[in-house]
């Protein structure tokens, strides 16, 4: 799932992560892979956003996806897996959620 500007900013508010910049080198290289997302780097690797599909009509709440896993303690090295749904849920109009 591709977010603008403002739904990067809403889940960065509820997510602990950095989002890679569309014009980064690297995304050229992850979307033959994994199609044409919102990047996010964490402290578990690298990860994308997909719409819940359990939700209510109103389409705002996507899930943490984790495509990649750290390899090395210092995360400086990417290990690809099967996509991993997190617990994580991003509320994209900014919404509490109790």
């Amino acid at each position: 799932m591709k977010l603008n500007a403002a739904q990067i900013e809403q889940t960065l508010h509820q997510y602990d992560a950095e989002a890679i910049p569309a014009e980064h080198p690297v995304v050229m290289k992850l979307q033959p892979l994994f199609g044409d997302h919102t990047y996010f780097l964490d402290n578990n690797g690298l990860n994308i956003v997909e719409p819940v599909e359990a939700q209510q009509a109103d389409g705002h709440l996507v899930v943490v996806v984790n495509l990649a896993s750290w390899s090395d303690p210092n995360a400086m090295s990417l290990q690809t897996h099967d996509p991993e749904t997190t617990d994580l849920v991003v509320d994209l109009e900014g919404n509490i959620r109790h």
